[in-house]
């Protein structure tokens, strides 16, 4: 049997099969869900998909995914966001993915990110590093804020959640701000690349596997509140050395 760590690279190569030559396809078809988001037949084919093979390979297995919720249970969970970065997928932006999360009795212990038109994909297991297209990752060292190259989701999300204010306070502590967003900006945060990312409003399968990912890499990873959970609504990653500056800024 394959390892959760091996199982869910073939997830991520099954899901790239199906969702890139469906990227810039003509006959996509868009849905608006009831929270106004998006979706296409392109998330919902590759969450099938990824069930499917869930049911096949890990038949006791449980699954939570963006598209087809949450099947309960206990033991091993698997948490799949068929892809992340849906706006961006139909408008024929290549900065989207699929997301895979492995959580064990309550405790994330996999997770992989892959981005197929990008070219790029990370992943990361407990005690075994992150790695970024094969290569091991750490974090940066940057220690001041005013050296601190910072991505953001949207400004409005921000006004939108009563911390507009907060958050450009904090904008104007750092050397740099660019709002790469989605799961690129914790990557570049993994990678090393950026320093801080944040994000006001977010899901479980947005952020499951980012967590693994970014702890694995050395960095620090949680909510508005400091509490390192993926379903806290928000989340804050940071090379760790910054974390709680900017946790006090955004309080």
């Amino acid at each position: 049997m394959e390892t959760d760590l091996e199982l869910a690279l073939t997830l991520a190569d099954h899901a790239d099969r199906i969702s890139l030559p469906r990227f810039g396809a003509s006959d996509l078809i868009v849905q608006t869900k009831p929270d106004m988001s998006p979706v296409t037949d392109t998330d919902r084919a590759v969450e099938e998909a990824l069930r499917a093979l869930l049911a096949s390979e890990r038949p006791t297995d449980t699954v939570v995914g963006e598209e087809f919720g949450d099947d309960g249970g206990t033991g091993t969970r698997w948490i799949l966001d068929p892809i992340d970065g849906t706006k961006n997928f139909i408008r024929g932006v290549p900065v989207w993915g699929t997301l895979i999360a492995v959580e064990r009795d309550g405790e994330l212990v996999v997770g992989v990110v892959t981005a197929p038109a990008m070219g790029r994909r990370w992943w990361a297991a407990r005690g075994a590093g992150a790695y970024a297209d094969g290569r091991p990752i750490r974090v940066s060292r940057v220690r001041a804020l005013a050296d601190a190259h910072l991505s953001h989701a949207s400004f409005v999300s921000w006004e939108r959640h009563g911390r507009g204010e907060r958050f450009l306070g904090l904008a104007r502590r750092v050397w740099r701000t660019r709002g790469f967003g989605d799961f690129w900006q914790h990557m570049l945060v993994a990678e090393g690349g950026v320093d801080v990312a944040v994000e006001p409003e977010v899901e479980l399968w947005d952020l499951a596997p980012i967590q693994v990912i970014v702890e694995e890499a050395g960095g620090r990873f949680s909510d508005l509140s400091g509490t390192p959970r993926p379903d806290g609504g928000n989340a804050v990653t940071t090379n760790g050395l910054l974390h709680e500056e900017v946790l006090a800024a955004l309080a």
